[in-house]
């Protein structure tokens, strides 16, 4: 009788996992992601699945991190991985090493994504947007000191205002490292600036910057569609022009920076007006404020030869001596008016106080009255005084006490 060939449950697994991986090592699946999650550890768990049918896929961090644009349910993708077994639930599944969006490459969604995320949170606001002034000093320039960008701005920084100075901050403007460069050039040309005013230095500040690069592919450009990039620029203290090579296309630069150039050049004629022009313009302004200035003085003048020719001025003794007059004759209608006021004053006084003798206690008494007292009151009645009392009899000149001996 043949023997029967039993396998355990973790042998057959094994098995069948090394038999998907050979057949199935490097596999292209496309599908709609679904139940999309983001465990602790890095790891992405998530479905793609169409009409009939569902995968589980895994996509490790190292994968994750290397991805350019985030993934969402819905969205359709087509994943490059390797089928293999999870032992423990004994499923098969997909994992995966690189996706890519279908109908869009995935630098466009993530440049999508990216610039939905910093346009809610009003990084590219207008009232947000710093003014260039109108003649820097100096210029900051951020980019390849290598390339074709520098020798432009030079260029034309040279021809429309020589002495514009230009401090630049070489960086890479592609590849690996390019956003960290970018971004840390722009933090440091204001920490620059912070520093000159902390410690009172004379050296002028940064005026403006200048960020960008010529001309490429989306590829090339990508470091100024990085996020790090674009909060640099919008936390930049001093106004920023992009200034990356392309004419139809914009990246995230260019909707965070105060102003957008289509050309490195472009930006360089943005930031410095020519100094012909600046010289006429001011030239002009001379002009206006001398002709303005002479209409002023001649008319001050007209003013100074009318007074000059006023009698004031031409007997100012005479003036003064009127003066002087009036001045007394208002001293003397004073002084009459105080007199007069005085003499009626004291005939009201005389009038009220010959009312308030009248009456008086002490009138009455010289008229032959005299006033009896019993403890400083006066007596009206015979029922305030008993036998025996003192009591005292005020006359208008003088007083007597007596003793009341009988009361009738």
């Amino acid at each position: 009788m043949k023997e029967k060939n039993i396998y355990t449950v973790t042998r057959l697994t094994r098995d069948i996992r090394i038999v998907l991986e050979d057949t199935f090592n490097k596999v292209w699946v496309e599908g709609e992601v679904s139940n999309f999650i983001v465990a602790s550890s890095g790891h992405t768990y998530f479905s793609i699945k169409d009409k009939n049918s569902v995968l589980n896929c895994v996509m490790f961090k190292n994968a994750s991190v290397q991805s350019s644009f985030e993934i969402e349910n819905g969205m359709r993708l087509i994943c490059l991985g390797r089928i293999s077994v999870y032992d423990k639930r004994g499923q098969y599944q997909l994992y995966v090493e690189s996706v890519e969006p279908v109908g869009k490459g995935s630098l466009q969604v993530a440049f999508e994504q990216l610039k939905t995320k910093l346009d809610s949170e009003g990084l590219f606001d207008e009232k947000n947007k710093k003014p260039i002034p109108g003649v820097p000093v100096r210029v900051g320039v951020v980019t390849s000191p290598t390339g074709a960008a520098i020798r432009d701005i030079l260029k034309v920084l040279k021809r429309r205002f020589n002495n514009v100075e230009v401090l630049l901050r070489p960086v890479k403007v592609q590849g690996p490292g390019s956003k960290e460069q970018i971004s840390s050039a722009i933090n440091e040309l204001n920490e620059y600036n912070r520093y000159l005013k902390k410690n009172k230095k004379k050296e002028h500040p940064v005026d403006v910057i200048i960020a960008g690069r010529g001309g490429g592919s989306l590829e090339d450009l990508w470091g100024f569609n990085e996020e790090i990039v674009a909060r640099a620029i919008a936390d930049s203290e001093i106004p920023v022009v992009s200034a990356v090579g392309h004419e139809t296309d914009f990246t995230i630069a260019d909707f965070t920076a105060d102003v957008r150039a289509a050309t490195p050049s472009a930006a360089a004629e943005i930031v410095v007006p020519v100094k012909k022009d600046v010289v006429s313009k001011i030239e002009a302004y001379r002009q206006r404020l001398y002709g303005g200035v002479k209409t002023k003085i001649e008319r001050f003048k007209g003013i100074v030869e009318t007074c000059a020719g006023s009698y004031a001025l031409r007997e100012p003794v005479n003036v003064l001596l009127r003066i002087g007059q009036r001045i007394d004759d208002l001293m003397v209608s004073a002084r009459s008016s105080i007199e007069h006021s005085l003499e009626i004053k004291q005939r009201d006084m005389a009038s009220v106080a010959g009312k308030l003798n009248m009456l008086s206690p002490l009138a009455v008494l010289e008229r032959g009255y005299s006033i009896t007292m019993k403890d400083d009151s006066a007596v009206r009645s015979v029922k305030q005084v008993e036998v025996r009392d003192l009591i005292v009899t005020k006359f208008s000149d003088g007083s007597v006490v007596s003793k009341i001996e009988k009361i009738k």
